[in-house]
């Protein structure tokens, strides 16, 4: 970072060469340390310079207030003590600077603070130009304010309004455009949310619709294969029902012609019990009506044996549960059984 090396015009010798050695030695430090800050053993650490960037303007006046209120002895004391601990010109309201320009209100022909402020100009300096350089203007007019108090025509001051102005300007254009830029880019990665929801979106919608086709498929052919089982069950139950029956029915006929004689008839027979059939399921809801008759055989104690269907109507309809119905029905007891046939209705409305 420049630094000024202009030495004021002024007939005290003493002062140009103080001003002069101060001034080659500072730029020699910052081209030493690649010009971001005095060396260590010649000018404050910048982090010890450098006040808060949440620091409000009025602490700054307040601090100034208490510092102008101070006596000569305290603000020569507490300057010295600045110095010494490298407070050259910051923090703001306790700085060697401030002590020395109200020290110098209070003694205007003090040779010895004009000397000190004059020394404390080049720091000044730096620091207002680092603080440019970092986009710290209110810092860099707050050092520029004591500079201007300690010489109104010091070289440097032009040069540095024009800085801050520049740079507030230019750092002015920068957010500007990062909000722009920043703003764009919210927009940009608010519309691709957007799409990746409504891709998600539909890709949720596919998958849901393909998955409820494969359930209704699977579901459709499980249904199928349900009822064609249920089928050749049924089939195949009435297949061997029939065989048995048919079987015992040829037994009852040969076993009823030799005890036809003997054999008491069927108006000999005195019901006890005879519970109604079971009206089967679909013929229900599908509001089918018919009848069956079944020939069965009362054994000699009351109890029933040798149903079968001698004629369904319609067919194989309400076949099962008129045999079953009749298989529970029970008679007095007969010297000797006696088969039968009874007629069973079967009416959705009764």
């Amino acid at each position: 970072m420049p630094v000024s090396t202009s030495i004021p015009q002024t007939s005290d010798s003493r002062f140009r060469l103080r001003w002069a050695a101060l001034a080659l030695a500072v730029a020699a430090t910052v081209a030493g340390c690649g010009g971001d800050k005095p060396a260590a053993d010649t000018a404050p650490a910048d982090q010890a310079q450098t006040p808060t960037a949440e620091q409000p303007a009025a602490a700054d006046t307040a601090a100034s207030a208490k510092v102008a209120g101070m006596s000569v002895d305290a603000l020569r004391e507490a300057a010295t003590t600045a110095q010494r601990e490298q407070r050259m010109y910051a923090p703001a309201g306790d700085n060697a600077m401030e002590y020395y320009l109200a020290l110098r209100d209070k003694q205007p022909n003090d040779a010895a603070v004009s000397s000190a402020l004059t020394d404390l100009m080049p720091y000044a300096t730096i620091h207002a130009e680092q603080s440019i350089g970092r986009d710290d203007y209110e810092e860099a007019k707050r050092v520029l304010a004591l500079m201007q108090r300690a010489d109104p025509n010091a070289p440097a001051l032009p040069r540095l309004r024009a800085a801050i102005t520049d740079g507030e300007s230019t750092l002015a254009q920068r957010q500007e455009q990062q909000q722009l830029d920043a703003a764009a880019e919210q927009e940009r990665q608010a519309k691709l949310e957007e799409d990746r929801k409504k891709q998600l979106e539909e890709n949720q919608r596919r998958a849901a619709q393909e998955l409820a086709q494969q359930q209704a498929a699977q579901q459709a052919a499980a249904e199928q294969n349900r009822r064609e089982q249920e089928q050749r069950q049924v089939a195949e139950r009435e297949a061997a029902e029939r065989r048995a029956a048919e079987q015992r029915a040829a037994e009852q006929r040969a076993a009823q012609q030799r005890a036809a004689a003997a054999a008491p008839s069927a108006n000999d027979l005195r019901a006890i019990s005879t519970p109604a059939p079971r009206y089967p399921a679909e013929a229900l809801r599908s509001g089918t009506s018919g009848e069956v008759v079944v020939e069965f055989t009362v054994n000699v104690d009351g109890s029933v044996g040798d149903a079968r269907v001698v004629r369904g109507n319609p067919p194989r309809v309400f076949d099962r549960e008129a045999v079953n119905a009749v298989k529970r029905w029970r008679f007095q007891p007969v010297s000797a059984p006696v088969t039968t046939r009874r007629t069973i209705g079967f009416n959705p409305a009764g």
